[in-house]
């Protein structure tokens, strides 16, 4: 793979970063804050410092709960809460109903955040006026960076656009201690299991896939930018205590099966909403046979059916890893700890693993020797086909038979194993003299993994068969791709990855490009026969020879068989001590960056007067709400991106997309007319259907609504990262408490609230419901409502935001 010419890029980032050596890999101790420094052994009495802060908490929730059986979840979780007895007896029924109705207050061990949504938490974290975070964070250049022509050239233009964006990061890395990883160092979540994760650690990540992680045994949940700014300042993180759904594990994967199945197929299984309120957690037989990249697949793509987090168990596969990504300590001490006693029994012990005997709310169970592959797809990750049934499928759903693209590699699926199993169909149709008969592009996950996949040739394998191979970072996943092969928006047109989400225009803008999600290895045979009807297990390609050439079953390595490389030092971490004379950059003029105004409080009264501004239906994920793609490029200013609000939404009434109408008739676009409204002071709101904010934790899918005059969102029911960042923002987020209300309230019709501010005085006691007088009648109606609202959820409305009342607080 060719090098890099560092010397011709624009950006004081990267600049900087030649002009001073980075610490290689090995050295980077910040990066590694829950290990000692030297071995230790669980007869010492000495523990790592985050290791002596788990088990003195672990002790706690023992002496509270007595002898009850816990999941591995929760006992990591109920590990890092600020008060144990307050969080676990509040309301609980003495501890015993502590799922689903105790409010958690917790104190995560660090915060990762990746570029796009850095910008607005650094943006209100800077306005708390503290001189560096409380707790150890992270910021990842992975989103901004288009995919296109290749790694080399799509780095430089990157690199060339987003300069003042990469800048203001690094500045502000730089003057409050946070580690920085500049663009081309690799995606968040590899990043980060690479480096971060350590078993029992609990960590924020400002992405929805963040719980990439539970693959290495720690509890990461994806937030808002405000949620990780109370972290950032020390304050409780809260959390609506998590249902626990176990998945048991039996068998072991056969030749085409990879971990992506699994979750492929419990997507499928539980739907996008089956998961909200729950931690899925992995356990049985089964585990043991899979890998740690693996594990990381099934929980990154955890996020798609609504889950909390996922999490597994530690494993022989996990120690390996820890290992081979040049981390023998945390290794040492992960088991130290787990043998590692200050009292007497078996509940002395913190095992990372579930308690024999403990209770799951949901089970289900999966024998892995019996699953093929899946197919997932179009527009939605939970339509499951099996392999063996989707050419069917395909021709009676009249979807394209000819496949345009095939993409493999991102956060979900960019490790070694994954990489050297897709090498080993490529070199098998290199034999046979057969090329890709469709585009193919390779992302890998980090430096680490592209340089390690350089040194032992499986790139080169990739180029010579004529893949392109993209830039380490986010891409096509997010938007982030320009096609080259011109095809014009609106064509209907199939292409398979190996990614996580495939909501409708998401990879390239084009609402007609059918996602349809499977394993790399799928992906890449698929590839070959440029077909959405090939199946590699069953049929066969003709060789320019005019022989039958059928895939051999895919062979691959877990890991290397030495230690991953660090790659090139100038995408090494910066990391060090804050340093108060640096100075943020940020342009008053710019156009990429804006300081933050705070929102005004909530009205000493109920509110009046609002009017509903569009009724929603069907899906209306958070890329409905705000789009990534092109508009990643105004995520640090509130102003501009708030253009695109809800610009692919759909009109309930007329089934026109980005279309609404004002009182007196006139039509606008959607964020025309809610720019227009708050002009003219008039608040409002939107009715939707189920799982409102399904998708990405993108905050600005809360923020931009807020920003335009937004009050309430009433819809049949919330995914679970948006409706806290609605709260966190200031609007109300309410449920119908009768979903056919749905039918009675329409665009344009005048809104009361009934009981909200009494509610929201009394901490989040209280019903609410909604008066709705009918634009066109004049009818008064009644519809009464639920909400989920939390004693500090309620104080963060009646401030105006969470961030108004935490800058108070500092």
């Amino acid at each position: 793979m060719r090098s890099i010419d560092l010397a011709s890029r624009s950006g004081a980032a990267l600049k900087r970063a030649i002009q001073a050596k980075q610490l290689p890999r090995a050295a980077c101790a910040s990066a590694r804050s829950f290990s000692s420094t030297s071995s230790n052994n669980s007869s010492s009495g000495v523990l790592p410092p985050r290791y002596e802060t788990l088990y003195n908490k672990y002790s706690e929730v023992r002496r509270v709960l007595g002898s009850q059986r816990l999941t591995l979840a929760e006992k990591i979780l109920y590990s890092h809460l600020d008060n144990v007895e307050e969080s676990l007896l509040s309301n609980t029924n003495g501890g015993r109903d502590i799922r689903g109705k105790a409010n958690l207050k917790l104190k995560p061990d660090r915060v990762n955040m990746q570029d796009a949504s850095a910008q607005m938490a650094l943006l209100q974290f800077m306005t708390c006026n503290l001189p560096q975070p409380v707790i150890p964070a992270s910021i990842h250049c992975d989103h901004l960076i288009v995919g296109s022509k290749g790694a080399d050239e799509d780095l430089k233009a990157g690199i060339a656009t987003n300069n003042e964006v990469f800048d203001f990061l690094e500045s502000a890395g730089q003057k409050y201690g946070i580690d920085f990883w500049p663009p081309g160092a690799g995606i968040i979540h590899q990043t980060v299991l690479e480096n971060y994760a350590v078993p029992g650690l609990m960590m924020l990540g400002t992405d929805s896939h963040s719980p990439n992680a539970g693959g290495l045994t720690t509890i990461t949940i994806g937030v808002g930018g405000a949620d990780a700014v109370e972290a950032l300042v020390g304050a409780p993180w809260e959390l609506k205590a998590p249902k626990i759904l176990g998945v048991r594990l039996t068998g072991k994967l056969n030749d085409w099966v990879s971990a992506k199945d699994v979750i492929l197929y419990l997507t499928g299984r539980l739907t996008v909403r089956g998961g909200t309120g729950y931690i899925v957690e992995y356990f049985g037989p089964g585990v043991e046979t899979l890998s740690l990249p693996g594990m990381a697949t099934a929980c990154n793509m955890g996020a798609e059916i609504g889950a909390t987090t996922s999490i597994f168990p530690f494993t022989g596969a996990s120690s390996r890893y820890l290992k081979a990504t040049n981390r023998e300590q945390a290794d040492k001490d992960a088991k130290n700890f787990e043998n590692f006693s200050r009292g007497s029994g078996q509940d002395s012990f913190f095992k990372f693993k579930a308690d024999e005997g403990a209770q799951y709310d949901e089970l289900i169970e999966i024998d892995l020797s019996k699953l093929e592959p899946h197919i997932n797809g179009p527009f939605t990750p939970d339509l499951s086909i099996p392999l063996s049934e989707f050419k069917k499928t395909v021709q009676e759903q009249k979807w394209p038979e000819k496949l345009s693209a095939g993409l493999i590699g991102s956060c979900t699926n960019s490790s070694y194993e994954d990489m050297t199993r897709c090498e080993s169909i490529v070199k098998a149709a290199e034999q046979a003299g057969i090329k890709p008969a469709a585009d193919f592009y390779i992302t890998p996950g980090s430096e680490g993994i592209r340089a390690t996949l350089e040194r032992d040739n499986t790139l080169q394998t990739f180029e010579k068969a004529g893949g392109i191979v993209l830039s380490n970072a986010c891409g096509p996943c997010i938007g982030q791709w320009k096609r080259q092969d011109d095809i014009p928006k609106g064509t209907p047109n199939a292409i398979l990855t190996s990614y996580n989400r495939n909501f409708r225009g998401r990879n390239d803008g084009n609402l007609e490009t059918m996602n349809f999600l499977a394993s790399p290895e799928i992906v890449t045979a698929m590839a070959y026969a440029g077909s959405t009807t090939f199946n590699p297990i069953t049929d066969s390609l003709t060789t320019p020879d005019g022989k039958e050439f059928k895939f051999p079953a895919p062979k691959g390595l877990e890991g290397p068989q030495t230690p991953f490389e660090a790659g090139r030092e100038v995408f090494q971490v910066q990391s060090g001590a804050p340093n108060p004379n640096v100075d943020v950059a940020i342009s008053p003029s710019s156009e990429r960056l804006a300081l933050l105004e705070p929102f005004e409080p909530f009205p000493d009264s109920d509110l009046s007067g609002l009017r509903v501004l569009v009724k929603v239906t069907g899906k209306c994920t958070t890329d409905t709400i705000s789009a990534a793609g092109p508009w990643l490029k105004y995520k640090g200013h509130l102003p501009n991106i708030s253009e695109n609000t809800l610009n692919t939404a759909v009109n309930a009434a007329t089934g026109e997309v980005n279309v609404a109408y004002d009182l007196d008739g006139s039509k606008h676009t959607i964020p025309e007319l809610a720019k227009a409204w708050k002009q003219r002071g008039q608040p409002w709101l939107v009715v939707a259907e189920h799982n409102y904010g399904e998708g990405s934790a993108r905050e600005h899918a809360a923020l931009q609504p807020r920003y335009l005059g937004a009050r309430i969102i009433v819809t049949k029911s919330f995914a679970r990262i948006h409706e806290t960042n609605l709260k966190k923002q200031g609007v109300v987020p309410l449920t119908f408490a009768n979903e056919a209300d749905y039918d009675l309230i329409d665009a344009g019709d005048e809104v009361a609230t009934v009981g909200l501010y009494e509610m929201l005085k009394n901490g989040g006691q209280g019903e609410v419901s909604l008066r709705v007088t009918k634009k066109d009648t004049g009818k008064v109606i009644d519809i009464p409502t639920k909400h989920a609202v939390s004693k500090d959820q309620a104080g963060f409305i009646l401030a105006g935001s969470a961030l108004n009342l935490l800058a108070k607080g500092n």
